[in-house]
């Protein structure tokens, strides 16, 4: 059943990213669990903006959780972890944390620290191991056939070409959030008085591990602060 439904929506995708064009971030995230129940799923890095569709998931008040996984690289800067806590507190969340099967120790004894090399099949590689690899293996334990994302048009070149659903790595990716703007995200917070991540009052636009993000400065803002310049996007959202 639910794989008729995952192939039907594969061959009119175009129809429902039509359609996802005139429903509220909310409604789109109640449509990923209606067509896929327990095979639905959120991801999240507890960064800057996370909140946002924390906080909408939590209120579609379903009778079943949807489930939320957080990506944790063990990389994290301590304020994301703290911030992390105060959400999952705050908004009574149920967070399944993916990790990689190498801890930071044997992974570093192992390449070495891949985010100093400055070669981006480094970082790739990085990624791959701490990022990509444990999400897929959730999605692949738990049957996912579909997982939404708060990735806006906005933050990176890459983005700006997204719709709002998509295949990746031979699932839908949705994104509910996708043309939302800066300003949006500010005052949806504002209205549901959701606190922001302790790094953004210290000038962070976005926020990954503690050793590839950066606030923003005159040169770099946003997206461009990450990897060291090199890259905008970890590979979890891409399809390579």
């Amino acid at each position: 059943m639910i794989e008729k439904t995952l192939e039907s929506i594969q061959l009119n995708i175009k129809e429902h990213n039509k359609k996802f064009k005139d429903m509220t971030p909310k409604e789109i995230i109640l449509w990923g669990y209606k067509n896929f129940g327990n095979h639905f799923a959120i991801t999240t890095s507890f960064g800057i903006q996370s909140s946002v569709i924390l906080h909408m998931v939590q209120q579609c008040s379903l009778q079943k959780k949807i489930k939320i996984f957080w990506i944790d690289t063990g990389y994290l800067p301590s304020e994301t972890y703290q911030y992390a806590e105060k959400l999952i507190n705050d908004l009574s969340l149920e967070i399944e944390v993916l990790q990689s099967e190498l801890s930071p120790a044997r992974m570093e004894s192992l390449y070495g620290k891949l985010w100093e090399t400055n070669k981006s099949r480094d970082l790739d590689k990085y990624h791959e191991i701490r990022k990509v690899k444990p999400l897929d293996n959730a999605l692949n334990k738990h049957q996912i056939y579909c997982w939404a994302s708060g990735v806006r048009s906005e933050q990176t070149d890459n983005r700006n070409k997204m719709k709002f659903v998509d295949m990746v790595r031979e699932r839908l990716s949705l994104r509910p959030l996708l043309n939302w703007k800066s300003k949006d995200i500010f005052y949806y917070m504002k209205e549901n008085q959701l606190p922001s991540h302790p790094l953004f009052l210290k000038g962070y636009s976005t926020v990954g591990d503690w050793h590839s993000s950066a606030p923003d400065s005159i040169n770099n803002e946003g997206r461009s602060t990450r990897f060291g310049g090199m890259k905008q996007e970890c590979g979890i959202h891409t399809e390579n």
